[in-house]
């Protein structure tokens, strides 16, 4: 049985040709959830995404283990909703998609990858030794997975351009507490700059460490150091010792790390199928009210509520 909003969707996309699930919400003022629903149980409709999904860890999922991006990030930004029985130009769509995304994820590498080259020529410049160290690229982009869609940025009272350039910084354990404090300053600075300046609106996280600490964190036994690890087994070398970070890697396998985290994503994909069978069927309103979780993370809540 169809619904005026179903046919009104297949309406649009046989004008339009096959449209992200961003591309529809600015166009029909529903609900985000009712607009997933609407698609997903369709049968005039079929979906085909462009997303790897990785492994995301929440305190409010039991288990910790959940997917990226959410529910309704893939929807809004890595999916192409169109016509069923149009392969073809679903096809072509999801290519565009695709290639949009690499480029918004080579974008930010390079960025990233200038942000660092400042900040090493502060530090050079201002220190007569420099230990070993290694700047390691996380989260979305590491993934090539990056999205530039506008949202707010509580700080500055601005919209950023979607994915964070998440930064881990590991040096020696004889590096001295002033270097790290003028490796902070710098990182400061430059992490500043990009999210004021208008042309970029970047928004930059970062965290500073030795690798006694690193070692701590390989024990897994507080949420704070599972994500610590997980951020550091998906990370990519962006700058620096390629022998530090081959030795980080190599920690986290001997730790068994490695291993647990791979569970954890395999629970994680289980849990992902459970929650779109659940949110697929379920009250709108009972759902936002006890399980909207499910359908988007902490952080996008302010963002798409």
């Amino acid at each position: 049985m169809t619904t005026i909003l179903e046919d009104q969707i297949v309406d649009y996309i046989r004008q339009r040709g096959p449209l992200t699930g961003l591309e529809l919400r600015k166009s029909f003022n529903e609900d985000s959830l009712v607009l997933w629903q609407t698609c997903m149980r369709s049968e005039k409709l079929a979906a085909a995404r462009t997303s790897t999904r990785y492994l995301r860890l929440d305190r409010r999922v039991e288990g910790y283990a959940r997917l990226s991006p959410s529910i309704l990030r893939e929807f809004l930004s890595y999916s192409v909703m169109g016509l069923a029985g149009s392969s073809e130009m679903i096809s072509r769509r999801v290519c565009e998609i695709a290639s949009h995304i690499d480029t918004v994820s080579k974008r930010k590498h390079e960025l990233a990858l200038r942000i660092v080259s400042n900040v090493m020529q502060h530090i050079c410049g201002a220190c007569e030794y420099v230990p070993e160290m290694c700047f390691i690229l996380a989260g979305d982009i590491a993934y090539r997975m990056a999205n530039d869609v506008p949202r707010p940025e509580q700080s500055i009272g601005e919209f950023v351009r979607g994915s964070d350039i998440d930064l881990v910084v590991v040096l020696e354990d004889g590096a001295s507490d002033a270097l790290i404090g003028s490796l902070d300053n710098a990182i400061h600075r430059e992490k500043y700059r990009t999210l004021v300046s208008p042309e970029l609106r970047e928004e930059v996280d970062y965290v500073i460490k030795k690798v006694s600490r690193v070692r701590e964190q390989l024990q897994f036994d507080t949420f704070k150091h599972m994500v610590a690890c997980k951020i550091l087994d998906e990370g990519l070398l962006l700058f620096g010792s390629e022998s530090l970070f081959v030795d980080i890697k190599t920690m986290l396998n001997e730790h068994g790390v490695t291993e647990k985290l791979g569970e954890l994503e395999r629970r994680a994909h289980t849990s992902r199928k459970e929650a779109e069978d659940y949110l697929l069927h379920a009250d709108p309103a009972k759902a936002k009210r006890e399980n909207l979780y499910l359908f988007y993370t902490a952080e996008e809540s302010e963002e798409f509520e």
